[in-house]
């Protein structure tokens, strides 16, 4: 005799998968109170299809009751009540849900998705790794955790999650947008554009603004590169007439498009237009992360009007708008006495107790580019690089990412270099140029340029790797430095706090110099001063002596950096348009202009200028 309830339960099945999720609610009505799981799983599956997430709530509510040991049931009330808004009963399930399968990569991955909405990113970067982990292949999975990776400024972690991403498949347009956001950080212009050009955009009235968000981010990515005639190529997809005209409730899209066009009209010399269109921005209800753009954009505009005021006015609006995302990040830096700089110093009773290792030579060795940031570092390294014996890979933390995997491996630093034997430090040789060469692979014979300005509190692992290494110090007025690092807009948190205010700005620069020149005593590295302003006035001196210090023959081809610059396909730091352009005269002194507000720190600054051989 045929069972009603397996016809029935049979029946939904065939509408599940055939997607007609109306029909499996009407035909589950049918079981009335006598619904058995599996009818019960189905209907609740189709509420959450159909957007009914109260009802689907109490449908997986019910099955997680009845058969608490099984975790789908947890999961799909956790994701339903996500959908609908409960973020906090969302991840009281799924957490349930981890402790019953807590290897399972889509249970893990939905409260990853959770602790995104909530915003608790350090929470969120770790449940969406262990997801990658139990599920390498995972593709969502990887992306939302190189995005935790990217908001927390763990450059690494975003890079491992993103290898191979050009290879995955075309994206929903939100998520493309992301991901193209993030392959851009990482230098991959060809990536980032390739997942634009497959977005997948849905057949609804977000098509529209979608197109328009691609076509901004398009532009931006064309500029940010300085290929600025295929950026105004795509500004023409993005008239601002359309962006007036889109709904209300649009303001991402209208958002976006308007920086874009602000970005262009900056590099035009149109300063006016840009700071209208920055304060169009800011007059937007619009997150953090878009209001602290908006405003840094409108400081540099003002400033380059001689609106001085106005532009430290939109400074202090972009550095509160920092700290709203630093603090979901680092909130332990906000505390007033907090050092946003990690310090680790080797005194010379720790540095005799090193044992005597075999080095590499000078020439086997990088050539560290280093300095508060802000400094010329870019500059320099642009110089470098256009020399046919030099390579340099834009910015990595790849000396300080060897400083965290001796601690993540129980290994105190600095404190335990003088423990490591000859095989230890020819292992971390190894890993530093693995990483190297997954950025640079054709490295080859080339010397390598390691550019990062703040090596300078590596010292300890940089001599102890590369005692023999040629090391260069970009020097640049403390107040030029202070006022540019106000001025720009640094992805990692903690330099958001650093940032924050010039008196701790100030604080974390004459940190940061005591500290090298303590160290600079303890090892005496080999140290070429490269001083910005003179550089300004003689360029050819000053190369013809950088010359002579790396032992390279022929300066003349760093002379045409700009030239070289303007090949480059990226350029990650905020120098990218300024080295295109040559040396710059006009950064001399620019805080003159807001002398007012370095006053009450110049106190504080002042034996460090002096040290430094710079007067007010």
């Amino acid at each position: 005799m045929p069972d009603p309830a397996a016809n029935l339960a049979s029946a939904m099945a065939g509408a599940y998968n055939a997607g007609d999720m109306e029909r499996v609610i009407l035909l589950a009505a049918q079981a009335g109170d006598e619904a058995d799981e599996g009818i019960l799983a189905l209907r609740g599956l189709a509420e959450q299809a159909t957007g009914r997430y109260d009802h689907a709530v109490e449908t997986f509510r019910q099955l997680a009751h009845q058969q608490p040991e099984v975790s789908a049931y947890w999961n799909n009330l956790g994701v339903a009540c996500r959908l609908r808004g409960d973020a906090d009963a969302a991840e009281q399930a799924l957490s349930t849900a981890r402790s019953v399968a807590p290897h399972d990569a889509e249970v893990l991955y939905n409260l990853g998705l959770v602790y995104i909405q909530q915003r608790r990113w350090p929470l969120a970067r770790e449940i969406l790794l262990d997801a990658v982990d139990c599920s390498p292949g995972f593709v969502e999975a990887r992306l939302q955790a190189a995005y935790a990776c990217y908001v927390c400024a763990d450059n690494i972690g975003q890079e491992a999650m993103l290898a191979g991403a050009v290879n995955w498949p075309a994206q929903p347009a939100e998520q493309a947008l992301i991901l193209a956001a993030m392959l851009s950080t990482q230098g991959d212009l060809d990536a980032a554009l390739h997942t634009l050009a497959r977005a997948r955009l849905p057949a609804t009235p977000e098509d529209e603004r979608l197109r328009l968000r691609i076509a901004a981010q398009r532009a931006v990515l064309y500029e940010r590169s300085n290929h600025l005639d295929l950026a105004r190529q795509e500004l023409k997809l993005l008239p601002l007439a359309a962006l007036d005209a889109l709904p209300d409730d649009a303001s991402q899209a209208r958002a976006e498009g308007w920086r874009a066009h602000a970005a262009l009209a900056m590099r035009a010399g149109t300063w006016a237009d840009a700071a209208a269109l920055y304060r169009r921005v800011l007059a937007l209800r619009v997150d953090a992360e878009a209001r602290a753009s908006a405003a840094f954009g409108l400081a540099a505009s003002c400033d380059r009007l001689g609106r001085h005021g106005d532009a430290w006015q939109a400074l202090d609006a972009a550095h509160a708008a920092q700290l709203e995302i630093a603090r979901e990040v680092v909130p332990e830096l906000l505390a007033p006495d907090s050092q946003p700089l990690q310090v680790a110093e080797v005194d010379r009773a720790a540095h005799a107790r090193w044992r005597p290792l075999v080095a590499p030579s000078s020439r086997q060795s990088p050539v560290f580019v280093v300095g508060f940031p802000r400094s010329g570092t870019t500059l320099l390294e642009q110089m470098l690089d256009a020399h046919p014996e030099f390579r340099s890979m834009d910015e990595r933390a790849f000396i300080h990412e060897l400083t965290e995997r001796m601690e993540q491996v129980g290994q105190r630093y600095p404190d335990e270099l003088a423990n490591l034997g000859g095989t230890e430090v020819e292992q971390l040789r190894a890993t530093y140029y693995r990483m190297v060469g997954r950025v640079l692979p054709d490295l080859g014979q080339h010397r390598l340029v390691d550019k990062n300005p703040l090596n300078m509190l590596c010292l300890p692992m940089i001599m102890r790797l590369f005692p023999q290494a040629r090391i260069v110090l970009c020097l640049r007025h403390p107040c030029d430095v202070l006022l540019s690092c106000s001025m720009q807009s640094f992805r990692s948190p903690a330099f958001m706090v650093l940032c924050s205010s010039l008196q701790r700005l100030a604080r974390g620069y004459v940190t940061a110099f005591e500290q090298w020149f303590r160290q600079v005593e303890v090892f005496a590295p080999r140290v070429l001063e490269w001083r910005y302003e003179s550089v300004v006035e003689d360029l050819d001196r000053h190369l013809t002596e950088l010359a002579a210090f790396l032992e390279v023959a022929d300066a003349s081809p760093m002379a045409r950096f700009a030239d070289h610059a303007r090949t480059k396909r990226f350029i990650s730091t905020p120098s990218y348009a300024q080295v295109t352009q040559g040396i710059h005269p006009g950064a001399v002194n620019r805080w003159h202009g807001y002398r007012e507000q370095f006053e009450p720190v110049l106190p504080l600054l002042q034996p460090m200028i002096d040290r430094l051989g710079y007067s007010r």
